[in-house]
């Protein structure tokens, strides 16, 4: 059983976790749109992803204990994918 199995098999036990997240990030965007109504951006597709995938890679890495193969396997990326992230989002070594 591989890591991404695991995580799934986690995941089916905890069917409160997805719409928790979904929630949260629902929350936040809803914030973050009702801060600049006055000030319309564009973008905010990227920014969102920015600001979720950094510390969804130091998470998810951390809980591996740094071990990058395990992160990408969890992650469902290649680990070459991965390095790439962490370089792009400064928390490569």
């Amino acid at each position: 059983m591989n890591a991404v199995s695991i995580l799934r098999a986690e995941a089916a036990h905890e069917p409160q976790l997805q719409p928790a997240l979904r929630e949260c990030v629902s929350r936040a965007v809803r914030r973050y749109l009702s801060d600049v109504e006055s000030q319309p951006r564009e973008g905010v597709y990227a920014l969102v992803l920015h600001e979720v995938e950094s510390p969804l890679l130091a998470e998810v890495l951390a809980w591996y204990g740094g071990n990058q193969s395990k992160a990408a396997a969890a992650l469902g990326i290649n680990r070459a994918t991965l390095r790439k992230k962490l370089h792009q989002y400064g928390l490569a070594d």
